[in-house]
């Protein structure tokens, strides 16, 4: 996802160093060129040629090495640059920064560049606790620059309180969060279901079915790296949910209408892909619970129907998306579907097509409005996701 971006990382001397090897490594992965540039007591902990390894590019750590092609290599580096981000950026580093001081080739790289610039503290805690340090933070922060604040935990020099640098995948988060997508979602309020309801029939036995929550998820990650504010309803799966995005555990049906109605109206736009199931039992009590009995022959009832909700009471201002899985007649269900709940969209998807369904990683979906219908590629479910977003802001 970042194929074609230019990222700097500005390592100072924090025995935290060593962690940076590991996030240039997942950089690589995602196709970014990656460029390290290394503090004079960030050599001491780390050697330059191991990111130069990694990366395939030198490192750099003299403001005058005379060995490179470009006129003035910080300069040409800093418009390169997609984003700049410094980690483990100690409290002098910081200081440096906050008060102009470009005496090393990282901080005049930084103080050249126009990109995004990232920072990601790691220090003792009495030292990021200080006033002075909070100060310059705060002035660095009015100034545009974004901050991963450090974790909690035990530190090198012994003592236990926050200072540790932010865990890598936060770090490669924030990053992805800052350039993979454009931010044509900035400002939306966004509102995602996934994964199966449970209906429960006693202590023990419920009701649910096969989904993985997968869709959803890729959906409500896409969403947050284009740049929404993410809710995602979810029922009990086995997946996390990506950085920055607000998640709300459910079981059942009851539970996730719930949840989703009292949101509804704060929210611009509601994508429904959770496999919420349609029947609950309609004698379950309390009493039939503290005895311990059940009934696989229960009568059912149905449950409350979110997206038929959500249709008929939504304002011109929010746009809703369902999703419809079938076994036969795709197009026609899907259609009706589409009226019947008086959705913007539906997103149809065949259960018994080959790489489609229930916990696989690949999807095969066809897009229906009121006007067009249009089948996507089957691809992986978080670019069926972009594609389903890309729909959505046409429409």
């Amino acid at each position: 996802m970042l194929k074609g971006k230019t990222i700097v990382l500005g390592v100072s001397g924090s025995i935290a160093a060593y962690k940076m090897a590991d996030l240039a490594s997942m950089l690589v992965k995602q196709h970014a060129d990656v460029h390290v540039i290394m503090t004079h007591n960030a050599c001491q902990f780390i050697t330059p040629v191991t990111f130069e390894t990694l990366t395939g590019n030198k490192c750099l750590t003299d403001t005058f090495d005379r060995n490179f092609e470009f006129q003035v290599e910080h300069v040409a580096l800093a418009q390169r640059a997609h984003l700049f981000l410094v980690a483990p950026a100690t409290a002098n580093i910081i200081g440096k920064i906050a008060s102009g001081v470009c005496d090393d080739m990282l901080t005049t790289t930084l103080f050249a560049c126009k990109a995004p610039k990232v920072i990601a503290p790691a220090m003792n805690t009495n030292m990021w606790e200080n006033p002075i340090l909070q100060d310059n933070i705060g002035k660095l922060r009015r100034y545009g620059y974004h901050f991963v604040l450090p974790a909690e935990g035990r530190l090198a020099c012994g003592d236990t309180g926050r200072g540790k640098l932010a865990p890598i995948e936060q770090l490669m988060a924030c990053i992805m969060l800052q350039v993979a997508c454009p931010h044509d979602m900035e400002g939306k309020q966004v509102l995602i279901t996934a994964g199966p309801t449970q209906e429960a029939i006693d202590p023990v036995r419920f009701i649910t079915n096969h989904s993985s929550g997968k869709m959803g998820y890729a959906l409500a990650k896409m969403a947050r790296l284009r740049g929404a504010e993410v809710t995602l309803v979810s029922g009990q799966v086995n997946l996390e949910p990506y950085s920055g995005i607000e998640r709300i555990m459910v079981h059942s049906a009851a539970e996730m209408y719930e949840a989703v109605t009292a949101r509804s109206d704060s929210q611009h736009l509601f994508i429904l892909c959770a496999a919420v199931a349609d029947y609950t039992p309609a004698d379950y009590s309390e009493q039939k619970m503290k005895k311990g009995e059940g009934d696989m022959a229960l009568p059912l009832k149905r449950t409350r129907d979110i997206l038929q909700h959500l249709g008929d009471t939504k304002r011109p201002d929010q746009v809703l998306v369902g999703f419809s899985m079938e076994t036969q007649d795709l197009i026609a269900n899907s259609r009706s579907k589409l009226q019947r709940k008086h959705a913007d969209m539906i997103c149809a998807n065949s259960i018994s097509s080959e790489g489609t369904g229930f916990g696989v990683d690949t999807n095969r979906v066809t897009l229906i409005t009121a006007n067009d219908i249009r089948e996507l590629p089957l691809c992986s479910k978080e670019e069926t996701a972009m594609h389903i977003l890309d729909a959505i802001n046409h429409l």
